[in-house]
């Protein structure tokens, strides 16, 4: 894949000589690609990417991936509070309540793989915006096909693994897998955790969450 390269002021250098080792996905939620491409482009916006993919597949590259994006804002992944010095971030143009269409995954799926493969990054590192903060963002989204890069390589999943009997198992597992929530975040932490990997799944923490949880801990522990 060969981006088209349409250059953002709103970056800068990576903090304390930090190298990319995760990335992290968003959806737009604007109404055109191009649109939210010159969001990220003006220096009044304050905000930033690497790259914004278009529903058709087209790809533009707004800051090199040596450098350091600002898309990711507030949040913690595992050990690492300061995201956007440690990720590269891709907007995937969708307003959040569409399907992602099949030229548009395709061309995710070829750029994610370059990505990883640049910056030596395992798949267990790719993760949504939402895993990242949740309760305060909520995308890619519950519409976005993670199984598809599940299959690919690209991302992981867990098979349901039986949990201990701790009060609070569910946020603990989740603890080890990645996220970072207080306790009183518990419905945002389940609705993230379901929208990535239990979609349509409702009503309260149930034992099937507790399980596939108590798997995603057990087999992909965030550094």
């Amino acid at each position: 894949m060969q981006p088209i390269w349409h250059p953002s002021d709103n970056f800068g250098p990576r903090r304390l000589g930090a190298r990319p080792d995760i990335v992290v996905l968003h959806y737009t939620a604007m109404e055109s690609a191009e649109a939210a491409r010159d969001w990220l482009c003006n220096s009044e916006s304050g905000v930033s990417a690497h790259y914004v993919l278009g529903y058709d597949g087209t790809c533009w590259q707004l800051v090199t991936e040596e450098m350091r994006a600002w898309h990711a804002g507030l949040g913690a992944w595992g050990s690492v509070a300061e995201v956007n010095s440690r990720s590269i971030g891709i907007e995937i143009a969708n307003t959040g309540d569409e399907p992602f269409p099949d030229a548009q995954m395709d061309a995710l799926e070829v750029l994610l793989s370059g990505i990883l493969e640049r910056w030596q990054i395992p798949p267990q590192r790719v993760i949504g915006h939402a895993c990242m903060a949740p309760g305060r963002k909520i995308d890619p989204g519950p519409r976005f096909d993670w199984a598809r890069l599940v299959q690919k390589g690209l991302a992981v999943d867990a098979a349901p693994q039986t949990p201990g009997d701790a009060p609070d198992q569910f946020r603990q597992d989740a603890h080890r897998f990645g996220y970072r929530t207080e306790p009183e975040q518990l419905d945002a932490l389940l609705t993230s955790f379901r929208d990535r990997f239990r979609p349509g799944a409702t009503g309260p923490l149930d034992d099937a969450d507790r399980a596939r949880m108590a798997g995603l801990a057990a087999c992909w522990p965030a550094a």
